[in-house]
């Protein structure tokens, strides 16, 4: 369950923007959030995964070290692990709300969505992965096109969730032995039928 006293990722996700994808309101509901972060020092690098329902019901968290050349580098790792553990455990059919507190990054993921969209899959601006995370952009866009609806938000890294846990994975080791968790996100009872979410929340391609 969501700890009291800690936003949800959700919340994050409304109040961030989404590069090169408008934001409005009622196009913000989504069915799962993972936020990620990579770091890099010369003491070591690590990856941070933090993935919630929309209710704020923790699925996963990951603090793992890595050897990532950079911190560019390290923020496409550290996404391209996040959605994977995302994919292991949500549906195709989901809508997913990603955080990152890298700019290019956010950028990059919001224009592969709206490349996707188009008829001739070409992107609206030039791709910008850094040299040497060739790999993890494929695998990225890979997962971009597998769910039903995804965009990504900046953050600001001191409100990042999944930050503290790239930037010290050995002293938050613990968090990769909670149980794998698979929890669907709970339907907001609107008084209406459940099939429908409310008008303010509702996810309407057309303001997309």
């Amino acid at each position: 369950m969501a700890t009291v006293g800690r936003r949800k990722l959700r919340d994050l996700f409304d109040d961030a923007p989404t590069p090169h994808i408008a934001h409005p309101p009622e196009s913000h509901r989504r069915d799962f959030y993972v936020a990620t972060d990579g770091s890099y020092s010369s003491d070591g690098s690590g990856l941070g995964v933090v993935v919630e329902t929309r209710t704020g019901d923790r699925v996963a968290r990951l603090a793992v070290p890595d050897e990532a050349p950079n911190n560019n580098v390290a923020e496409y790792r550290a996404l391209h692990l996040g959605l994977d553990v995302l994919a292991a455990r949500a549906p195709r059919d989901a809508r997913v709300g990603v955080l990152v507190d890298h700019n290019d990054l956010a950028g990059d993921v919001n224009t592969a969505v709206l490349a996707a969209r188009a008829h001739d899959y070409r992107p609206i601006r030039e791709f910008s992965p850094p040299r040497g995370a060739d790999h993890h952009w494929r695998g990225i866009r890979a997962r971009v096109v597998g769910f039903e609806e995804l965009r990504a938000a900046q953050l600001d890294s001191g409100t990042n969730p999944a930050h503290v846990l790239a930037n010290e994975p050995d002293q938050y080791a613990h968090v990769n032995d909670e149980p794998a968790r698979c929890p669907l996100p709970a339907f907001e009872d609107a008084g209406g039928d459940p099939k429908v979410p409310p008008p303010s929340r509702s996810d309407r391609r057309a303001s997309d």
